[in-house]
């Protein structure tokens, strides 16, 4: 492997002799280090929750890295929060347009398509940088429920559930061990608090988690109160002892 310092990590349209863009993967490098973000998907809904460290004079009703698009569809944020703020002024811009232009309501595939194409394009054009940040976009549509990743390289990927940012690796492992396709959304909800409390510093509180669910009667996004979180990491340390 050939080393940065050569110079290829210097501009973001030149590929390294092995084939790299060094730019890119530093983006991504930048995912890996936000707070943790999960996306989970079941038959009644998905479910958005993040981790967010809160300062202790820093007001905790609103959320940083949840963000609503549409009635329908949410995203949770892991990496570089600025550029995740850009990115979902986008993608609602996309979902209002669908709806002036087709007089319905847009897929969640075709805005987390569209966001990939906007991040790839920043990485083919000379004096731009990559996006630092990943998406998970959640929502309901005519084909149930959906979930999708973006990354900065223009990648985007469907899951029933996924992991972004510092500790996604082993909350990954977590998943992957307790994962059901027919869960319902209650024990999505409980499985995701779990998850962050596998990998925070925090292992009791619930004031540095944030939850978001989108279920498919409703078809509305709405975040959990403070009080409804309490009552589901309730349950989530009873399940664990």
């Amino acid at each position: 492997m050939f080393p940065a310092a050569a110079g290829y990590d210097r501009a973001i349209t030149v590929f390294s002799p092995d084939g790299r863009l060094y730019q890119v993967e530093y983006a991504i490098e930048t995912v890996r280090r936000g707070t943790l973000a999960i996306g989970i998907k079941t038959p009644q809904g998905v479910v958005l929750a993040a981790e967010e460290r809160i300062r202790k004079l820093q007001a905790s009703g609103t959320t940083q890295k949840i963000f609503q698009v549409d009635d329908h569809i949410g995203v949770a944020a892991a990496g570089y929060i600025p550029d995740a703020r850009v990115q979902v002024d986008y993608a609602r811009l996309i979902a209002q347009s669908n709806k002036l232009v087709y007089d319905e309501a847009v897929d969640v595939e075709t805005v987390a398509r569209r966001i990939a194409d906007l991040a790839q394009q920043y990485t083919q054009y000379a004096g731009v940088r990559p996006f630092g940040v990943s998406l998970i976009f959640a929502g309901v549509s005519n084909n149930g429920s959906e979930l999708y990743l973006t990354d900065p390289s223009g990648t985007y990927l469907d899951y029933n559930a996924v992991a972004i940012g510092a500790g996604s690796d082993q909350v990954t492992a977590y998943l992957e061990q307790n994962y059901k396709e027919d869960m319902s959304l209650e024990e999505a909800i409980i499985l995701a608090i779990e998850s962050i409390y596998l990998v925070s510093e925090d292992k009791v509180g619930t004031r540095h988690i944030k939850l978001a669910v989108i279920d498919t009667t409703m078809r509305k996004m709405r975040f959990l109160s403070q009080e409804e979180i309490q009552k589901y990491a309730e349950k989530a340390r009873t399940r664990k002892a």
